[in-house]
């Protein structure tokens, strides 16, 4: 197997900055209350953004969160460096803005 290049390497950081921008909480938050005879459905889950859960004595859940703002951030900082990176920054926020519209208007 092959070393990947610089170029490789900056894309595939460039796709997984893209994904953490764009994913949703809504597997976190189903994880959180999963019960234990559910456990199998954590495989089918998209935990990708999830960074901590703990369950409190008291019932209490905490979830915590990839800062979606930092990643946006670090992914415009290396949009900045070629254009090809800038194309794929905005195509990522045309898309993630697309897909809000989308849910907000399905909760209605």
């Amino acid at each position: 197997m092959k070393a990947k290049t610089e170029r490789e390497w900056k894309n595939d950081v460039l796709r997984r900055l893209e994904r953490l921008a764009d994913r949703k909480s809504n597997d976190a938050v189903k994880l959180a209350f999963l019960g234990e005879g559910q456990l199998e459905e954590i495989e089918k889950l998209d935990l990708t953004g999830l960074t901590e859960l703990k369950r409190h004595g008291n019932g209490a859940v905490e979830i915590r969160l990839v800062d979606k703002l930092l990643a946006l951030e670090k992914l415009y900082s290396m949009a900045g460096q070629s254009g090809e990176g800038a194309e794929r920054f905005l195509r990522a926020l045309e898309e993630t803005g697309a897909d809000k519209g989308k849910t907000e208007r399905e909760d209605l």
